[in-house]
């Protein structure tokens, strides 16, 4: 069963599912750039991520390689860093769920996460998708789909 949440602490959906398991008092954590790096500046300490060398590509595939399965949330299409996390769980043979938000809404999500979950056995969720600033409606989605996922 799910008990933490990781990412890679960028603002949209990484922030939204690290305070989905802050507001569900689930474990979080994860990896983010040297220099807590994002688009808004620093990630705040609070989020309490493991400062890695390198930038966003060597972080994703570090969150990858450290959790039993990823979320990746994305709305149409695939592009960046979230088609980047989608590459990496292929090439280490990880579990990995792909939420289209314009298909369905974050409480089916939930349902469908809950059901990967469960299927691949996954304690640690990474969860990936694009920054606010490509997809301001990210955040919303994600933090109400991850909830609903930790609190079912």
């Amino acid at each position: 069963m799910l008990s933490k949440i990781i990412s890679g602490g960028q603002t949209g959906a990484d922030r939204a599912a690290l305070d989905a398991a802050i507001d569900a008092s689930i474990s979080f954590g994860g990896s983010c750039p040297a220099g807590r790096k994002a688009e808004d500046g620093q990630i705040p300490d609070y989020y309490g991520l493991q400062e890695i060398s390198g930038g966003y590509r060597q972080r994703t595939r570090k969150n990858v390689e450290d959790s039993d399965g990823t979320a990746i949330f994305y709305n149409t299409f695939l592009s960046g860093g979230t088609e980047l996390t989608l590459q990496f769980c292929i090439r280490f043979n990880k579990p990995y769920k792909l939420i289209d938000i314009s298909l369905i809404d974050s409480e089916k999500a939930a349902a469908v996460l809950v059901e990967f979950a469960d299927k691949f056995q996954v304690e640690t969720l990474n969860v990936a998708g694009p920054r606010a600033s490509s997809h301001p409606e990210m955040y919303d989605y994600v933090q109400q789909a991850i909830f609903k996922t930790l609190t079912i």
